[in-house]
């Protein structure tokens, strides 16, 4: 985006009527205030709206229940034994992985516990494991308690990548830096997609790369990545990659999560890992044979009979993604975000910077804006304006223009409201 750019709202309002995207707005459910208007919602960082296709989606599939009970597993045009094959290409589209190397199962952070079992084996001086500072505490909880299941300790174990001192991106070329420094210690690298509280979009490519030429095994965390921005895990060689559908992905709450495992480890039987009767091959699956065979690729890694009331809504949502593609969002989503990071540079303030980094290439939708001073009672105050954005102790708010159903509209109320709650 420009450096300078008209201020007035009708600005935005062009803008918006010059969008392609625009009309796939009216195919979501936006909360309501109290006179009964939208909300402007700029939190898909944290919960996605609902796609209107839901209800009909989950509708058909309680009907199926009710009328088929066990048959559904099998008859109709989508059985429940094979459902989530009716839009595994899309999901593999949208991570950039080959259809067989991605599974929809379980949630987030038990799937991160899953591969983790398989891909963090620590031997000889290769125990440490590599994470980002501010990674999601939920990250944090689960690689420290794999770190002691291995009988480790994680404050020795876990090595923190950090930004320099007075800045708050992770500089590519330090963490090259560190894995050629201690590459040799390093059995995982654990990092996340975009780190959730600065907005920075990691080079996933350059980093994986750089940590197999380290003999590492390499494993991202794309929850505020997936759906948000382009990806190409498998030809950026990463080993896997866990993610939620809740967020970009506008899948529900809670809602059945997203798991990759590469393709070379998909015949590799050797490798440990956490069985289950739905992880067997489905060729042999129902001869109930006292062996695990495992299914060819990251279906492999299954446990158990997945929820098709929650998958249903996985699906509705990939089929927006389908029509729409994750090039024509990222366009949108580089010129929304950027009209929003010039109107807030436009308000001249000394209360925020914002930490996120300005480079388009190191960030995808959202912008995270550090307040000196009265961040908690900006964001009571925009809250009261129907303004929804998150806050973040002590001094962080998060603003997430989607693409997929934001507007430059939404964009130019949020900083006129925040002016006003500078002022108040």
């Amino acid at each position: 985006m420009p450096e300078s750019l008209p201020s007035e709202r009708e600005y935005a309002r062009s803008l918006d009527t010059a969008d392609p995207l625009a009309r796939y707005r009216e195919r979501f459910e936006f909360p309501r205030q109290d006179d009964g208007s939208s909300v402007v919602y700029l939190l898909g960082n944290s919960l996605g709206l609902m796609p209107e296709s839901v209800r009909a989606a989950v509708a058909e599939e309680l009907r199926r229940w009710g009328t088929l009970a066990i048959e559904g597993y099998f008859q109709g045009s989508q059985p429940w034994y094979t459902y989530q094959d009716s839009f595994r290409e899309t999901a593999a589209r949208v991570v950039g992985a080959r259809p067989h190397e991605v599974v929809m199962m379980n949630s987030l952070t038990m799937n991160l516990h899953v591969m983790m079992v398989s891909f963090y084996r620590p031997a000889g001086k290769r125990t440490k494991i590599l994470m980002e500072e501010n990674a999601f505490p939920s990250d944090r909880y689960a690689v420290a308690s794999q770190v002691r299941m291995h009988r480790l300790d994680p404050s020795s174990t876990v090595i923190v990548a950090q930004p320099r001192k007075g800045e708050s991106m992770i500089r590519t070329a330090d963490i090259e830096a560190l894995l050629e420094e201690r590459g040799e210690e390093i059995a995982l690298v654990m990092l996340g997609g975009i780190n959730y509280l600065s907005g920075q979009l990691f080079d996933m490519e350059r980093i994986a790369a750089a940590a197999r030429a380290q003999g590492c095994v390499v494993g991202f965390d794309l929850a505020h990545s997936a759906g948000n921005v382009p990806h190409s895990l498998h030809d950026w060689d990463v080993d896997f990659a866990v993610w939620c559908t809740y967020k970009y992905l506008n899948s529900g709450p809670g809602s059945v999560a997203g798991c990759f495992v590469h393709e070379r480890h998909a015949s590799n039987h050797d490798l440990p890992r956490l069985a289950g009767w739905w992880g067997n091959d489905p060729a042999i699956r129902f001869e109930m044979r006292e062996s695990f065979e495992p299914h060819e690729g990251a279906d492999g890694w299954q446990v158990s009979n997945p929820s098709i009331l929650a998958m249903a809504p996985v699906k509705a949502s990939l089929e927006l993604f389908e029509e729409v593609g994750m090039e024509a969002l990222r366009r949108k989503s580089v010129a929304l975000t950027g009209y929003l990071e010039t109107l807030l540079h436009g308000l001249a303030s000394d209360r925020f910077e914002i930490i996120t980094p300005g480079e388009v290439e190191a960030r995808g939708c959202q912008l995270s804006l550090r307040f000196r001073n009265g961040a908690q009672k900006v964001f009571t105050e925009l809250a009261e304006r129907g303004v929804v954005v998150d806050f973040r102790e002590p001094d962080v708010i998060r603003v997430a223009p989607v693409p997929l159903y934001n507007t430059f509209d939404d964009v130019w109320v949020f900083v006129d409201e925040l002016k006003r709650a500078l002022i108040g």
